[in-house]
C-alpha cells in the first residue's frame, strides 16, 4: 500500500516523495481518509508510530486546495521541541506549496516570532504558554481556524497546561475539524476529549504498549555504582546514538560532564538550558557531533532523531507512561532498538507495573567483569510481594530464581556486552 490510495494533492505528494515515505504506517492508514473527510479524530497512538505525517498531511492537503487568508491550522504541542519537529516536518511535506508555517514557544525572544506572523501563517505550531501571551497582547488572530490539533494531549495536561488549553479553545472558531492525539486516556484528558470534539472517529494502534522492535533488559545494582555501570555498558557495548535519562535536571548535567571526561561525545538536554542550547544539543546529537544524550523526560519530549540505537535508563522512571515514551525514542519507524534500565532495589514495585505493561517479565543481565562489590541481587533485590503475580507474569523456573520484585539470571552471561 502506498501514499497513492489517499488522492492527496499533486504539490503534497511530491513533499512525501521528497522525505523518502512510500508506505504509511498504521496510525497514518487509519487517520489520513477520516482527517481528509473533514471528521473530528480522537488519535490514539505511542510515540513514534507516524503521528505526524497522520494529522498533516490532510491539514496540508486541505489547505493548499482552499483560499489563503489568516492562520487556518493551530498545533498545540506540550514542549519547544516537539513544536520543531512538527514544524520542521511540515515544511518538508509542504516544500512545494506557498503554505507558511510558524513556530511560538517560550524561552527565545518574542520578536522572530511577531514578525514571523506579520509576514503572513498558514499554520501555527504553538506551546501554550506562549501562545497565551500572545493572545493575551493580541498580537495574533485565531478566529479564521479551520483545524486545531492537540499532539500528545495527556503530555500537556501532565505539565499543567489544561486550564490554558481550555483558554485557547475559546479563542478558536466553535465550528471546525478538532484533531486530538493521545498516547494514554486519564479521566482529565477523556473528559477535555469529550468536551471538544464532535461525533469523532477514533483510530487507535497500540496506545500503551511500546514498539515491537524493541528489546528490554534490566540491570539490577545498586544506586551509588548506577554511573559506573553505565560508563562500563557504554564501553563493551557496541552502540550508535545512545539516549540516557535521568530524573533530575541536575544529574543530566553532571552526568554528561562526567561522560565526556570518560571520552564519550556527550551532551546534555535539560529544562535550565536556553533555547539556543537546547537545540544546539539536539541538532548535534541528531548531526553526529554527540553520540550520547543525557536527558530529563520533559526536555526529551518529542525529540525525532533516527538512528537512537539504545536508551538507557539510569534512572527508573515515576510511571509506566514515562517509561513508554522513553524507549520510543529508539525503535522507530521499524529500526531494531534496545532498552537497558539500571535499577537498584528500590524499583522493585515499578518493574513490576512495567513488566505489567508490555506484558513479559524484563530479562535480567549482569555485566561480566563488572565489580559489583558486594552487591548480591539474588539476596538484595529480594522483596516480598503482596500477591502473587499473573501467571503470565512469572520467569520461567527453569533458569531463574524467584526474588520478589525483580527476578536476576543465576548463569546468564549478559548477551550484549559486545566489544564496540
Amino acid at each position: 500500500m502506498s501514499f497513492d490510495r489517499f488522492s492527496l494533492h499533486p504539490h503534497i505528494v511530491s513533499g512525501v516523495d521528497s522525505v523518502g515515505y512510500h508506505t504509511p504506517t498504521p496510525i497514518q492508514e487509519q487517520a489520513i481518509p477520516v482527517v481528509l473527510a473533514r471528521r473530528d479524530v480522537l488519535g490514539l497512538a505511542q510515540t513514534g508510530t507516524g503521528k505526524t505525517a497522520a494529522f498533516m498531511l490532510p491539514i496540508l492537503d486541505r489547505l493548499v486546495r482552499g483560499s489563503r487568508g489568516g492562520i487556518r491550522a493551530l498545533i498545540l504541542a506540550p514542549t519547544r521541541e516537539l513544536a520543531e519537529q512538527i514544524h520542521q516536518a511540515t515544511v518538508a511535506f509542504g516544500r512545494h506549496t506557498p503554505l507558511r508555517s510558524v513556530t511560538i514557544y517560550g524561552g527565545v525572544s518574542k520578536k522572530p516570532q511577531l514578525d514571523a506572523l506579520r509576514r503572513g501563517a498558514d499554520i501555527v505550531i504553538a506551546c501554550p504558554g506562549r501562545l497565551l501571551d500572545h493572545l493575551r497582547e493580541g498580537d495574533i488572530d485565531l478566529s479564521h481556524v479551520e483545524v486545531l490539533v492537540l499532539d500528545e494531549a495527556d503530555r500537556m495536561c501532565d505539565m499543567g497546561f489544561l486550564p490554558d488549553i481550555r483558554q485557547i479553545i475559546r479563542s478558536v472558531p466553535a465550528r471546525r475539524q478538532t484533531l486530538f492525539f493521545c498516547a494514554t486516556m486519564p479521566t482529565d484528558i477523556r473528559s477535555l476529549a469529550q468536551s471538544i470534539l464532535h461525533d469523532p472517529a477514533t483510530v487507535q494502534v497500540d496506545p500503551i504498549a511500546p514498539a515491537k522492535t524493541v528489546s528490554h533488559a534490566l540491570y539490577p545494582v545498586p544506586e551509588s555504582l548506577k554511573t559506573n555501570l553505565l560508563i562500563a555498558l557504554l564501553k563493551r557495548t557496541a552502540t550508535g546514538r545512545v539516549l540516557v535519562f535521568t530524573r533530575t535536571k541536575h544529574k543530566a548535567r553532571n552526568l554528561a560532564l562526567i561522560l565526556a571526561k570518560a571520552g564519550h561525545r556527550a551532551t546534555a538536554l535539560q529544562g535550565n538550558m536556553t533555547q539556543a542550547q537546547r537545540q544546539a544539543a539536539i541538532d548535534g546529537f541528531r548531526g553526529k557531533r554527540y553520540d550520547v544524550l543525557v536527558a530529563t523526560d520533559v526536555a526529551a519530549r518529542g525529540i525525532d532523531v533516527t538512528g537512537i540505537t539504545h536508551v538507557i535508563n539510569l534512572d527508573v522512571p515515576n510511571t509506566v507512561d514515562a517509561y513508554t515514551h522513553r524507549i520510543g525514542r529508539t525503535g522507530r519507524a521499524d529500526h531494531v532498538g534496545e532498552a537497558f534500565t539500571l535499577a537498584s532495589p528500590a524499583d522493585g514495585l515499578m518493574i513490576r507495573d512495567i513488566e505489567r505493561a508490555v506484558g513479559v517479565t524484563i530479562e535480567r543481565r549482569r555485566l561480566e567483569e563488572f565489580d559489583y562489590g558486594a552487591f548480591v541481587p539474588e539476596t538484595q533485590f529480594a522483596v516480598r510481594p503482596t500477591a502473587a503475580l499473573p501467571r503470565t507474569f512469572r520467569q520461567p523456573a527453569s533458569s531463574h530464581k524467584r526474588t520478589g520484585a525483580l527476578y536476576v539470571s543465576r548463569h546468564r552471561t549478559a548477551p550484549s556486552a559486545r566489544s564496540a
